[in-house]
């Protein structure tokens, strides 16, 4: 009898724990359409996978009248399961106990799941929806924030890290997310921002609502600090699951490889596709459609720096990182926003084994004054650098322009790619041909009776010499000239040679990227 009571008790204790200790389920669901941290959880798992831990544990504080609000679980629910049969570890924050605020027993509940991910190398999941730092407990709050923060840190690169924002999160709470791996936010119930705006007001007396500031638009577009934005959290959790199965378990593994028949792979609507004349747009995610597998392209940062297209992708069942400039968006020059959102991506795509493929169409880095001062050049090497040190398979194609600096700094020969093609229509220079024209023959343009038509025909004789690949593959730059058709078949074969690459970097404890 003692023993069956014991048992009802933790039931009931276990039911508590389920029902939350605010709103009922019902409530907190039609409240801004936001779902609970259960089902949250439930929707994000394969069904009946989810195993909790943690479930029994309050908080410790006596103080501001804390022990009169004991909730089981703390406000955040941990526990792990299994997405498309793969181990996964979540957390899932619980606005409706405490405002899901954060303090000492709901960061050790975290920090717990966290360290079993990183022993087991398997992906962690923060479903995050939380007020804060509990105030009522002071700097433990603080402390518990950190204690998280240096585990994002010591986890990075060694197993995928997703940060969903399902709800406020401010302060403190955003530097955890922002270690993360890739952060998903929900259009009009989620926000993130360092200070809110009413201390905005205050400093500054600039009028801004929540989401101005730190809304999911936001972020996407301007700061680029969100990388997929959700419709609802339904979506968000479907563009998670699509997420995973991109990704290896950690750093140790290879990405998924999906069974594929070969077929005809040829892709003769890339032929036509780009316009005739060099200096007309035209779409970029239309050649990468081509190319990989039908459906397959998962775009990344869509929003932000639309000049840099970034994105996972399968080919002939391969996963790969994609990597292109978008000639439909400010001509796809590099810049501050586009270099630094290639460079991060680049450097996620080598610490997790995905090979990386490069579509180049860049006319150079992007002149003026707001670039300069910016720090443009500092911003262009972290690109230079990430694929300088990335040792994964690395292919590029130039499907036109590669001019500048930029043609190095986007996976040239020289910095380690270990295969390049070219379409015939690729132009390899330094700069194009009316300006190298002006400066190379501005004494014979100045001195002639018609100088606007020399200059033109200065301009088509640079253009006859340089404005193709064959000067570069004459020394070996290029490895081969390829009808655009042919690219998919070509690139198919280079990857299955590539497939066992091994290289090393020199020994050292990290290098100094420019930050």
């Amino acid at each position: 009898m003692k023993h069956a009571k014991k048992v009802a008790e933790l039931q009931a204790k276990q039911a508590e724990a389920l029902l939350g200790g605010g709103l009922t389920r019902q409530e907190a669901q039609h409240k801004k359409g936001k779902l609970t941290a259960r089902e949250r959880i439930d929707l994000l798992l394969d069904p009946g996978s989810f195993e909790e831990i943690g479930m029994l544990v309050m908080h410790r504080s006596r103080h501001f009248g804390l022990d009169k609000q004991q909730f089981l679980g703390d406000g955040v629910v941990t526990g792990y399961g299994s997405i498309h049969g793969r181990r996964v570890y979540v957390f899932s924050q619980d606005f409706t106990v405490l405002g899901g605020s954060l303090a000492e027993a709901h960061a050790e509940k975290i920090c717990r799941l966290m360290d079993m991910a990183l022993k087991n190398g398997a992906p962690v999941i923060g479903l995050n929806d939380s007020g804060g730092a509990r105030i009522q407990e002071g700097v433990v709050s603080l402390g518990g924030y950190a204690d998280i923060f240096y585990r994002n840190t010591k986890a990075s690169g060694v197993i995928p890290q997703i940060s969903a924002i399902m709800g406020p999160c401010a302060g403190g709470a955003v530097y955890s997310p922002a270690i993360t791996d890739f952060i998903l936010m929900v259009e009009d119930t989620s926000y993130m921002f360092v200070t809110g705006p009413n201390v905005v007001k205050t400093v500054t007396h600039e009028e801004v609502s929540s989401e101005e500031l730190g809304g999911a638009s936001t972020h996407a577009s301007k700061s680029g600090v969100t990388h997929f934005t959700c419709t609802t959290e339904t979506d968000a959790v479907r563009h998670i699951r699509r997420l995973l199965s991109y990704l290896p378990q950690n750093c140790e593994e290879k990405p998924p490889h999906l069974p594929y028949e070969s077929g005809d792979e040829s892709r003769p609507a890339l032929n036509s596709l780009l316009p005739e004349n060099p200096n007309q747009p035209y779409d970029m995610k239309e050649v990468i459609r081509e190319i990989l597998d039908a459906d397959s392209f998962m775009e990344v940062h869509k929003e932000f720096a639309e000049n840099m297209v970034v994105g996972f992708g399968r080919l002939g069942g391969r996963c790969l990182g994609v990597v292109a400039n978008q000639p439909a968006f400010l001509a796809g020059v590099l810049d501050i926003k586009s270099s630094t959102k290639a460079a991060r991506f680049v450097r996620f795509c080598d610490a997790f084994n995905i090979p990386l493929l490069v579509l180049e169409d860049v006319p150079g880095f992007l002149p003026g004054t707001d670039q300069e001062w910016n720090g443009i050049i500092t911003h262009g090497a972290k690109l230079l650098y990430a694929f300088s040190e990335a040792t994964v398979p690395r292919i590029t194609v130039i499907t036109r322009k590669a001019y500048g600096g930029a043609y190095d700094v986007m996976n040239s020969k020289h910095i380690g790619a270990d295969m390049n093609y070219a379409w015939p229509t690729a132009e390899i220079a330094v700069m194009g041909a009316k300006g190298a024209a002006e400066i190379i023959f501005r004494a014979e343009i100045a001195s002639a009776e018609d100088p606007q038509a020399k200059w033109k025909e200065k301009e088509q004789e640079y253009a006859e010499r340089f404005a193709n690949p064959y000067e570069a593959a004459a020394r070996g730059y290029i490895d081969e000239v390829i009808l655009p058709g042919q690219t998919r078949e070509k690139l198919m074969k280079a990857y299955s040679m590539l497939s066992n690459k091994v290289e090393w970097l020199p020994r050292k404890k990290h290098g100094n990227i420019p930050l």
